[in-house]
């Protein structure tokens, strides 16, 4: 009984964000809802989670801290190096034929996925010919993604993947380092729209050759991941490229009869003919 009425109270908080705030978690995996949740109740200091509920209703103040809960992507530049390198091996030379190029990180988090983009690119020679649009529904992520800093920490495993990824050069030509942080080069975000976008509610805002959305499917219902592909499928361009997180499919998907499966392992589609 206690963990259904969890359950309940969980619903009815998704509820009272999407019309307080306008954020819709509604359609978020519950049990992923429910692990972060639960965090952000020991963080706030909350018995209940209809205790948070009334936190979040009356003090607007601490709802960014929830968000950043209820939104926090951990990852890496290139991440799952394997996937990069099968870009760089197999897709970059369809992507070459195009004149211009329009490449969509969807749900881009801090932005260590568009850095990882934007080298590759460089490094392909596709660079001045691509636009990138970084998109995610958290503003303070977009704002981490936006200024480029990394803890100094992090880039041994940064540049560890970047070779593994197939890299052509030193990643330490990409960033400078000062103050325990490392600012990678601004050229690199030169190309790059940066834009609160939700898969949950908004639309296609442009048509691209690659969208690249990994790890947040995961956290969303059947309903809301075929909403998502549906977006995907019509954004991308004739014989354009979807690459999803290693533990993600289009299997059980509504859509997935207009992709064919490109480099299975990777994770890596094309919209068929």
């Amino acid at each position: 009984m206690p963990h259904r009425t969890e359950d309940f109270e969980i619903r009815l908080l998704l509820e009272a964000i999407f019309h307080q705030y306008h954020y819709d978690f509604r359609g978020y995996s519950l049990a992923s809802v429910k692990r972060r949740l639960q965090h952000a109740q020991r963080q706030f200091g909350c018995a209940t989670i209809s205790q948070l509920q009334d936190r979040v209703l009356h003090d607007a103040s601490i709802f960014p801290a929830l968000l950043g809960m209820m939104t926090v992507q951990v990852s890496e530049l290139f991440r799952d190096p394997a996937y990069f390198k099968t870009l760089r091996e197999r897709v970059i030379p369809h992507l070459r034929t195009y004149p211009s190029l329009k490449v969509w990180i969807a749900g881009c988090s801090s932005g260590e996925e568009l850095y990882s983009f934007a080298i590759l690119f460089r490094e392909e020679g596709l660079a001045d010919r691509t636009m990138f649009y970084a998109t995610d529904i958290n503003s303070s992520a977009l704002q981490k993604a936006k200024d480029g800093v990394y803890d100094l920490q992090r880039i041994q495993q940064f540049t560890t993947n970047h070779q593994r990824a197939g890299g052509k050069s030193s990643l330490s030509e990409y960033y400078t380092a000062a103050y325990g942080g490392a600012r990678f080069d601004p050229e690199l975000r030169a190309r790059t729209v940066f834009s609160d976008h939700s898969l949950v509610t908004d639309q296609v805002f442009a048509e691209v050759q690659l969208i690249s959305c990994r790890n947040v499917l995961i956290y969303f219902d059947r309903t809301l991941q075929d909403r998502a592909v549906g977006l995907f499928k019509e954004a991308l361009s004739r014989r354009g490229f979807l690459g999803l997180g290693l533990k993600e499919s289009l299997h059980f998907s509504d859509h997935a009869a207009a992709f064919t499966p490109f480099s299975p392992s990777e994770k890596i589609y094309q919209l068929a003919e």
